[in-house]
């Protein structure tokens, strides 16, 4: 099985934010690898694996980084893949990652999700995959019209509970 996406993070201390991509991955039925590369500490490897990252089938990257958050640009500035960066909570509940993540000078983009917004990355990437693959298409469809379901439950079960003063 050749991964379509690469999950890269820059130590498994970002793991707990980025399984939640995993796991939508994992669901959606999308081929994916998961590795951890610091754009400070294994530059050249980052900048390798970016560089190869096309040839080897990767179609989009999602890099998780906290604190200076270099990663996700690091690797935009050696692919022409599209790159989704993670900002990951950390010394400013995660603002000084997000700024450092969609800070990029013109010519070198980095789609940016929500601070710890793995999941939503992950569907980005299904959301860019499905333009060309009618079977991803479909389980993406599947899965935004389970997104309604569970609300209209949470309604519901929300219209159940009974207050003195609620009127509905």
């Amino acid at each position: 099985m050749t991964p379509l996406v690469s999950i890269i993070m820059g130590s498994t201390s970002d793991l707990p934010v980025m399984e939640k991509a995993c796991k939508l991955l994992d669901e959606m039925q999308v081929p994916f690898e998961v590795n951890a590369l610091s754009a400070h500490r294994t530059p050249d490897a980052v900048e390798a694996f970016a560089k190869g990252a096309k040839d080897r089938g990767i179609k989009v990257i999602i890099a998780g980084a906290g604190m200076a958050a270099a990663l996700p640009g690091v690797i935009a500035a050696s692919t022409t893949l599209p790159v989704i960066g993670v900002p990951i909570k950390g010394m400013l509940d995660g603002l000084d990652a997000m700024l450092s993540i969609i800070q990029m000078p013109p010519g070198i983009p980095v789609a940016t999700v929500g601070v710890n917004g793995a999941q939503n990355a992950a569907i980005l990437a299904v959301e860019m995959l499905a333009l060309g693959d009618a079977a991803i298409a479909q389980r993406l469809a599947v899965y935004k019209g389970s997104l309604k379901v569970k609300i209209e439950k949470a309604n519901k079960e929300l219209s159940e509970i009974k207050y003195e003063y609620k009127t509905n």
